[in-house]
């Protein structure tokens, strides 16, 4: 029976006792975080890269309010539902919850993961949530993200286009 995206969706407090369950069976938990406002192949390869680190990959997204606050408006450009099940609906991820801070200390506190992967855009001594991952004995991993390609980025490249193609309907 095929499983749903929807189903991988969790609150976290049920995603906390599915992890506690697993790491009993000796299963390792991958955690990443982020907004993930636009998928784009950036972020599919950065999520099969994290989920080769485990067992299973737990992908934590921001919520619309801590994004528009990260990030500013008029961000995001989609919802946290359609994110979080865009997302569940990769073969590479396992899991997905939604969280309100700025930060994921609060989560990763929750859920305690073996390993907390971030792109290599990051400096590890950057990385707020790193000494909590590591105060339990967690690792801090970073892996490559592929050249220029970023929200940010993309988003700028539709406001040019547009912006030129007004300028030529003047």
């Amino acid at each position: 029976m095929l499983r749903r995206a929807t189903d991988k969706i969790k609150e976290q407090r049920e995603l906390a006792q599915i992890v506690e369950q697993r790491r009993r069976q000796g299963e390792r938990c991958v955690f990443t975080n982020g907004c993930f406002d636009i998928l784009h192949i950036g972020h599919i390869r950065y999520l099969q890269e994290a989920r080769e680190l485990g067992d299973y990959l737990v992908v934590a997204i921001n919520s619309d309010e801590s994004v528009r606050q990260l990030k500013g408006n008029p961000r995001p450009f989609v919802t946290q539902d359609e994110r979080a099940e865009m997302l569940a609906a990769l073969e590479s991820v396992d899991y997905v919850t939604v969280y309100e801070e700025l930060t994921a200390e609060a989560v990763i506190g929750l859920l305690r993961p073996e390993i907390y992967v971030k792109g290599g855009d990051y400096r590890p001594d950057s990385i707020v949530e790193a000494p909590l991952v590591r105060s339990y004995g967690g690792q801090v991993v970073t892996v490559t993200l592929v050249q220029g390609r970023s929200t940010t980025r993309l988003v700028e490249r539709v406001v040019r286009a547009l912006t030129e193609r007004e300028e030529e309907m003047v």
